[in-house]
């Protein structure tokens, strides 16, 4: 099969990534990390189908790991080493910018460099890191400040691309006046699909810069697999989150049963169903999945290349106005400056 392709950062740019992406965050940051064997083979089964050129985007984070620990970058950094051929097939991007062991944003100009230099020696120069992403953006420094130093880094040889997380549209426009932004990552699915969504995915559009998809999948209830917050491992802390507490998720799966029907009549599942919803919201759009198994990793790029009609979208739409989330993002109670989502 061909799959499709998108550009980093516009038409302009000459590096061809995968319409789908490959998360690998939940390979370590849960109670029982994926062994290696098995996190190879995924990733290496999703390269392996993409067309000559192309490269996977993989996607990692400084702190993902049970005790936000380097542990994924470490797992990254042990695939190149056992693989190295793979190195120039994939494009690299990581999150950091927290205190180590925090979930605290600092966006201080001393821990930016910390960051980026911890992430390189975690690394261990196997792979180029080819773009960087501050996972949230500090409310204490302006964005101009956050670009700047970035740009620094840039010129510094530290990294290629610069990227945002977690930003609103504005931000990105600020952001971008004062260096190129490649890429703007944030949570897009039929679960994640809010004003600010949508006014993010036009700025990107309107600017040349790539979209992120993270979590098309809605953190795993739009797999059709998840039937309560039980279904996940103790200690995945995705059990706490709203949309899958008993007050919510049977309204929530309502969706699911709906997406189901029009997958079933495309013969695809409901999985390739919300991923190619996610991808037909723009070229410049990358659903960005997480994989841990090889059969799941070619069933998601797979959907890259699901042609959706008009007739589709209008029904996935009516699905989506009657059967809105119910519960917030992650957890009730909790307010969006508390979270540091659109900073």
């Amino acid at each position: 099969m061909t799959h499709k392709t998108a550009r980093l950062g516009g038409a302009t740019s000459d590096v061809v990534l995968a319409k789908v992406g490959h998360g690998l965050m939940m390979m370590t940051w849960k109670p029982t990390p994926v062994p290696d064997e098995e996190a190879f083979a995924a990733i290496k089964a999703g390269i392996d189908a993409l067309p000559p050129g192309a490269k996977m985007f993989l996607n990692s984070g400084e702190f993902y790991g049970q005790g936000l620990t380097t542990a994924n970058l470490e797992l990254v950094a042990r695939f190149f080493e056992k693989h190295p051929e793979y190195a120039e097939r994939t494009f690299l991007s990581v999150k950091g910018g927290l205190r180590p062991g925090q979930i605290v944003t600092d966006g201080s100009r001393e821990n930016l460099r910390r960051s980026v230099d911890d992430i390189l020696k975690a690394l261990r120069g196997t792979k180029k890191l080819d773009l960087f992403q501050p996972a949230r953006r500090d409310q204490n420094f302006e964005i101009e400040h956050y670009a700047e130093v970035l740009n620094e880094l840039v010129k510094e040889g530290k990294f290629d691309y610069i990227g945002l997380s977690e930003v609103g549209a504005e931000t990105i426009r600020r952001a971008h006046k004062i260096a190129p932004v490649a890429a703007v990552e944030i949570e897009v699915s039929l679960q994640a699909y809010e004003r600010q969504t949508k006014d993010v995915i036009a700025t990107c559009k309107e600017l040349g810069i790539t979209l992120i998809a993270y979590s098309p999948l809605g953190r795993g209830l739009l797999t059709g697999h998840i039937k309560s917050a039980q279904d996940f491992e103790e200690g995945d802390f995705r059990r706490n989150y709203s949309r899958f507490q008993d007050a919510n998720i049977g309204h929530n799966l309502q969706l699911v049963d709906g997406l189901s029907a029009v997958a079933n009549r495309k013969g695809i599942t409901v999985a390739q169903l919300s991923i190619a919803w996610v991808g037909a919201l723009g070229d410049h759009v990358i659903p960005l999945p997480g994989s841990s198994n090889v059969k799941r990793t070619l069933e998601n790029l797979q959907a890259g290349d699901v042609e959706l009609t008009a007739e589709d979208l209008a029904e996935i739409s009516e699905l989506l106005e009657k059967y809105p989330r119910k519960g917030a993002r992650y957890v009730d109670g909790l307010t969006e400056q508390q979270l540091h989502l659109w900073g």
